[in-house]
C-alpha cells in the first residue's frame, strides 16, 4: 500500500472522530458541557444513509445528515439554556434517544434493527465530507479568533454575567454556537456512514466520546483537535493492520488508540491557561457578576 493511499485513509478516518470534537469545541467554548456528541454522530450517519437511499443524492443525504445533527444541537441547547435541564442529563438523554430511534428508524424504513441496505456514497476519490471537515477546522480557527461573534461565544465561555453585562445575549449565542456544532458533527456522521455505505445499528462504536476526550486533551482548541484526530485515526489504522499480521494476538493492539486517549487525559492538569473555559456548565446566574 502506497503512503499517498494510507494517508488519504487516515485521513478519512480521522474525519468522524475530528468532526465531532470540532463541534463540542463550538458548544463547550460557549460555556454548554456537550456529551451528546455519540448520539448526533449517530442521527446524522442515520440520517446520511436513509437521505440518499430516498432521493438517491449523496449531497442530499450529506444535508441531510447535517441538519439532523444540527437539529440535535438546537434541542441540546434549547433543554439547557431555556428548559433548564441540566447539561449532562440533557446529553445522556439524546444519546439514549439517538439509540433508540435509529433502530426504530431502520425497522420502520428496511425492516431490520441492525443494518440498512448499501448506497453508492459519493464515490469520489477525495471525499466532500473530508475537504468539508477541513474547511469546519480553518473557519472554525478563524472565527472564534478573529470575529466578533467569535468573541461573544468565548466570553459567553468564560464568563456569562459579565458578557450579559456587556450587551451579549448569553441564550442566543450559546443556542447558535451549539446548533453550528452540532451541524459540524453532521459532516463527521455523513463521512463514517459514506465510508461505509450503510448505516450499521451502533455503528459510532464510541467515537463521540473519544472526540469528547479529544476536546479535552486538546485544551479546546480547534487546530489541536485537528491534529489529535489525526494521531488517533493513524493509532487506530496501526492497530488495524497490525491485527492482520498478530492474528489472535491482535486484541493487544486494539487497545492502542484507547490507551493513547487515557495517556492524554491523565496528562491534563487544572490550572492550565488552556484547561475549561471558566464558565462552562455554569447559567448566568451561577457566576459572579462582573462588569466590562
Amino acid at each position: 500500500m502506497s503512503v499517498s493511499i494510507t494517508l488519504t485513509h487516515v485521513i478519512a478516518m480521522a474525519a468522524p472522530y475530528g468532526c465531532a470534537a470540532l463541534g463540542g469545541v463550538w458548544s463547550e467554548r460557549s460555556g454548554v458541557v456537550n456529551i451528546a456528541l455519540e448520539g448526533m454522530l449517530l442521527v446524522s450517519a442515520f440520517a446520511s444513509i436513509a437521505g440518499q437511499a430516498a432521493t438517491g443524492s449523496a449531497w442530499l443525504g450529506l444535508a441531510a445528515g447535517i441538519g439532523a445533527a444540527g437539529a440535535m444541537g438546537l434541542m441540546h441547547a434549547w433543554l439547557v439554556e431555556r428548559a433548564g435541564v441540566a447539561d449532562l442529563l440533557s446529553g445522556l438523554g439524546l444519546n439514549l434517544f439517538a439509540m433508540g430511534m435509529t433502530r426504530i428508524g431502520l425497522s420502520a424504513l428496511y425492516g431490520s434493527s441492525s443494518n440498512s441496505p448499501s448506497v453508492a456514497g459519493f464515490g469520489l476519490a477525495i471525499e466532500p465530507t473530508v475537504v468539508l471537515g477541513i474547511v469546519a477546522v480553518v473557519v472554525t480557527q478563524w472565527v472564534l479568533r478573529k470575529t466578533v461573534f467569535g468573541l461573544h461565544v468565548r466570553a459567553c465561555g468564560e464568563a456569562p454575567n459579565a458578557a450579559r453585562s456587556c450587551g451579549v445575549n448569553v441564550t442566543r449565542t450559546r443556542i447558535l454556537a451549539v446548533t453550528m456544532g452540532g451541524a459540524i458533527v453532521g459532516i463527521g456522521g455523513a463521512a463514517l456512514a459514506f465510508d461505509l455505505r450503510q448505516f450499521q445499528s451502533g455503528m459510532t462504536a464510541g467515537r463521540g466520546f473519544v472526540a469528547l476526550a479529544l476536546v479535552v486533551v486538546s485544551g479546546w482548541r480547534p487546530g489541536r483537535v485537528a491534529i489529535l484526530a489525526l494521531v488517533f485515526a493513524l493509532l487506530d489504522w496501526l492497530q488495524i493492520a497490525a491485527q492482520e499480521k498478530l492474528g489472535v494476538f491482535g486484541f493487544i493492539v486494539q487497545t492502542l488508540p484507547y490507551v493513547a486517549t487515557l495517556v492524554g487525559l491523565a496528562a491534563v492538569r487544572p490550572g492550565r491557561r488552556s484547561f475549561a473555559p471558566k464558565g462552562l456548565g455554569q447559567r448566568e446566574d451561577q457566576t459572579d457578576p462582573k462588569l466590562c
